[in-house]
């Protein structure tokens, strides 16, 4: 293979100009049919995967039970994994080091809401405000998970995103549909930028992920989703926080005067801020779990240790245990970190569609919401690296995305593509007292 083509298959992404730029790079792949809005479409799924799925990515992937090249010297995989769909995956390269029905259509339940932010985070400035009234709530499925917003009351932008990815909350996402002409050009988006993505097993119903008739998506796709969101400064620090202050309801004061309180937030994400029977685990810096009745748990998450950046996803794991997802998804950390360097790759995660179109001096910051440094101003100075996250310790605060760690900017030869050469995670997750 050139140097240069080996160099475009081989590079980080950033932006969706750089993961643009490796579609000349990409295999041809083959999409299953789309799904229809039947109620089979959406019914709990059998135990057994289709004997046909999609082929982006590479064959393998469109394979049903477990793809892994396990010759010697590469760790066996780990025994005690029960989710229907998983896929563990190289985010700097985009090798697929191993897979499990990846292309098996599930329900995606609130990890859907990668796809959602990844659509909708460049739309909005994050200091923008928006004043909810009644329509914007309509529609919110009965016993969704929500965040605590009121009627009548203004939030910000970014008090709505973190919403979203703290509490998973519902009632921020039609919030924001509603901000973005409503929910089903919300849902017309998503599909589109699905498509662009080539997460061609993904069908949207309904913006938040909440269980809907013909909703869909698979393992592979949500890494799709995970891996573009990533790009963007805002999605690396919404996903990657640990607890926030939400702003609450305005009451009357002393003396009549309106006061309005916070309160605080914590993430659902266990790996991120841990749990009884789950410890936060080392590295990790996002990204986004689900559970809803027709879909189970449902979690993807990006871990970094010893340089190396991987993506895990688990849909629904048949063991009933508590926070079994997160477990399942740590046992396939632990083994990815373990094999990577060694095991021979099963597919990849493929560019969008559109990169023959990525143009020389795109912006490749991956900022998001229209700010101009894609932060919240809330930096710090000491931070350590993300794969030294302590565990937790009960204690407020926040972990941040705080820029690109080392992220050098490549023009390749011919000046055809911008290239970033490293991932851009966060330096610090960690819990900090806030002011």
């Amino acid at each position: 293979m050139p140097a240069q083509n080996k160099t475009t298959r081989r590079s980080l992404l950033v932006t969706s100009a750089v993961l643009s730029s490796l579609a000349l790079a990409a295999p041809a792949a083959v999409a299953a049919p789309k799904p229809s809005d039947s109620p089979s479409a959406s019914a709990s799924p059998s135990a057994t995967p289709p004997a046909s799925m999609s082929s982006v990515g590479g064959a393998r992937l469109g394979r049903p039970g477990t793809q892994a090249n396990l010759a010697g010297g590469v760790p066996a995989l780990p025994k005690d994994v029960s989710a229907r769909s998983w896929i563990v995956a190289d985010a700097e390269s985009g090798e697929v080091l191993a897979a499990h029905n990846a292309h098996w259509r599930l329900a995606p339940a609130s990890t859907l809401k990668m796809l959602f932010a990844d659509t909708l985070l460049p739309k909005f400035p994050r200091d923008a405000k928006h004043k909810v009234v009644p329509a914007d709530m309509a529609g919110i499925g009965a016993g969704s998970s929500m965040v605590g917003i009121k009627e009548e009351e203004t939030y910000s932008v970014h008090d709505l995103w973190l919403g979203v990815f703290l509490r998973s909350g519902n009632d921020a996402v039609h919030v924001l549909s509603a901000m973005n002409g409503g929910v089903e050009n919300t849902v017309k988006d998503m599909n589109e930028h699905a498509e662009e993505l080539q997460a061609l097993d993904t069908h949207v119903v309904s913006p938040d992920g909440y269980d809907a008739e013909g909703q869909v998506s698979s393992a592979y796709d949500l890494t799709l989703f995970a891996r573009s969101g990533l790009q963007k400064k805002d999605f690396r620090e919404y996903c990657s926080t640990v607890s926030a202050k939400f702003p609450g309801q305005t009451k009357k004061g002393k003396k009549g005067k309106p006061v309005r309180e916070s309160f605080e937030i914590q993430n659902t994400n266990r790996l991120l801020a841990g749990d009884s029977d789950v410890p936060v685990y080392q590295g990790i810096a996002g990204v986004k779990n689900g559970n809803t009745t027709n879909a189970g748990a449902t979690f993807t998450g990006v871990a970094e240790r010893g340089g190396k950046v991987l993506l895990v996803t688990v849909m629904n794991p048949e063991k009933p245990e508590h926070n079994e997802v997160y477990k399942e998804t740590a046992r396939l950390f632990d083994w990815g970190f373990k094999a990577a360097g060694k095991v021979q790759p099963v597919g990849e995660l493929v560019p969008p569609k559109g990169a023959e179109e990525a143009k020389p001096g795109a912006n490749p910051s991956g900022e998001a919401g229209g700010s101009g440094d894609g932060g919240s101003g809330m930096a710090g100075t000491g931070s350590k690296p993300v794969a030294s996250a302590p565990a937790a310790d009960g204690s407020s605060g926040i972990g941040t995305a705080l820029g690109i760690a080392g992220g050098v900017l490549v023009l390749l030869a011919g000046g055809a593509f911008l290239v970033n050469r490293r991932w851009p995670l966060p330096d610090l997750v960690r819990r900090r007292t806030r002011p």
